[in-house]
């Protein structure tokens, strides 16, 4: 049938142009897979000075735990200072800033929620106490632990002057906890290892992913603070930086632990958040990326690595189900022959794209696993053992941006528990 044969070039062509677009981030594993051995010591000459802000909501449970990794750092004592806002806290996050001896502020905002304004309110808190005093400020999670060479490591690379920003290497706390945790950890250790070190090594700029980065204090000053308020601010700051030509940077040394849900419940709150947040980045900055895409200058590639990572590309997998689903029902009211020979076409559509999808996420997930295996904190079995369901955790996007789509969203807190065992934590062979 005519209409068959003009869905099956329609959905040919969909792949060939998605894997035109994309093949660029084929290179990326593999320059991060090249280069994985080639990390070279950089020693700073002078030792910058840094305030550490961190925005923690009824995070008692494991705030202490950042704060005592903060507190053992490598790093000159009196150039680092550590600042906590307890923003709409109920618990003792607030008491137990006190007691490690750190600088704590409350905030109390029903109206302005979430950890844009929360970051943004604590950096206009430092200057007002302490004025304009640091070349730089970093960001962290309350849940995270960072490894004991953590600051002195982002300060061998940003004392460069090269960068205006710099993202970090991100493992998990509970890396094997259940197929999502699981799920989570591989794809930021594919994010940090063989996605923004392959950028750093192009020299083109890396993206920031919520936790562990560095802001220079020229561009925090230049900004006006931290005006990024949509649902996922780290991929608006990123979006920002590569409009405006700002450079971000990639320390693979600098090493931070984060926790990761362990419930569904929670992982989808959390991921439906993002998916919306990149729904109001194309939004938002949808015109201005396409138009500096198309300009001359050194940062076009950067632009269109931007566009690629925050293109709503899983919306046409999705349409093209629904086609196919709805093409199938409508069929039910042809000529039975003709109904079987669409039915058939559409399940063989389906099933030959959730395979293909499948081997592709399983792929890259076992790559990941087997490049970074040294580093996870886990037995053998236990780094392979869910490696069958990480395509799944990637599946479950699917009715998580159908969702996004439609409902309205908001910023919601994700519990945290203690995890002891990564406190003691050796730094890691690079």
């Amino acid at each position: 049938m005519k209409w068959i044969q003009m869905f099956d070039w329609i959905n040919g062509a969909l792949f060939i142009l998605l894997t035109i677009l994309y093949f660029y981030q084929s290179i990326y594993i593999i320059i991060g897979l090249l280069n994985k051995k080639k990390d070279k010591s950089i020693t700073a000459d002078k030792n910058l000075r840094y305030a550490i802000m961190i925005s923690a909501r009824n995070e008692g449970n494991v705030i202490g735990e950042l704060l005592d990794s903060l507190l053992q750092q490598n790093y000159p004592k009196e150039n680092y200072d550590i600042f906590i806002l307890a923003d709409n806290s109920e618990d003792n996050t607030y008491q137990t800033a006190i007691e490690k001896g750190v600088h704590a502020y409350r905030r109390f905002n029903l109206d302005k929620v979430g950890k844009g304004y929360a970051l943004n309110d604590l950096y206009w808190s430092i200057q007002r106490d302490y004025g304009d005093i640091y070349d730089g400020y970093l960001v962290f999670d309350a849940d995270n632990i960072v490894d004991p060479d953590f600051l002195k490591e982002m300060n061998n690379t940003f004392h460069t002057g090269k960068y205006d920003a710099l993202t970090s290497y991100r493992n998990s706390k509970n890396f094997c906890a259940n197929w999502l945790t699981y799920g989570y950890s591989v794809w930021f250790l594919h994010e940090a290892r063989l996605v923004n070190a392959a950028r750093f090594d192009l020299g083109t700029t890396c993206m920031i992913s919520g936790t562990g980065f560095l802001v220079s204090g020229k561009l925090m000053k230049e900004n006006g603070g931290w005006p990024y308020h949509l649902l996922t601010e780290d991929i608006e700051f990123s979006v920002n930086c590569a409009l405006k030509g700002k450079k971000i940077g990639y320390c693979n040394k600098a090493v931070l632990y984060d926790e990761q849900p362990e419930e569904f419940s929670q992982s989808w709150k959390q991921r439906l958040r993002w998916s919306k947040g990149f729904f109001q980045i194309n939004a938002k900055y949808g015109k201005d990326l396409a138009t500096g895409v198309l300009k001359k200058g050194n940062n076009r590639f950067g632009i269109y690595d931007v566009i690629m990572t925050v293109a709503p590309c899983t919306l046409l997998t999705i349409a093209l189900i629904i086609i196919s689903g709805f093409a199938a029902f409508a069929s039910c009211t042809m000529p039975l022959h003709t109904a079987h020979l669409i039915q058939d076409r559409m399940r063989e559509f389906i099933m030959v794209n959730i395979g293909v999808y499948y081997l592709l996420f399983f792929m890259m997930a076992l790559i990941t696993v087997l490049s970074e295996w040294n580093n996870i904190k886990a037995t053998s079995f236990e780094k392979v053992k869910y490696l069958p369901l990480f395509p799944l955790f990637l599946f479950s996007y699917v009715p998580i941006t159908i969702v996004a789509l439609f409902k309205p969203v908001q910023w919601t807190p994700i519990s945290h528990h203690t995890t002891t065992e990564l406190s003691k934590t050796t730094k890691r062979a690079i």
